[in-house]
């Protein structure tokens, strides 16, 4: 039985393309998360929203790293 070789489940011509949208979503949320922060009083704050919002940003900001470094040959 020969061996299989492993490949990625998404198309290495997708990369940087990938890496772009995701960066820009991780950003955008990222920005709505300063600008909560900024602009809501002391009162008006919801730890829900706050943990959901730096959650979200920082998955979609990890797969965008991780697609930048991967369309930029460097393989992890």
């Amino acid at each position: 039985m020969a061996p299989v070789a492993i490949t990625s489940p998404v198309s290495v011509s997708l990369y940087p393309t990938l890496a772009f949208l995701t960066l820009a979503i991780g950003l955008m949320f990222t920005a709505t998360f300063f600008i909560y922060e900024t602009t809501s009083s002391r009162r008006n704050l919801s730890l829900v929203k706050e943990v959901t919002t730096g959650a979200v940003a920082s998955v979609f900001l990890g797969f965008g790293s991780l697609f930048l470094l991967l369309s930029s040959g460097v393989y992890v």
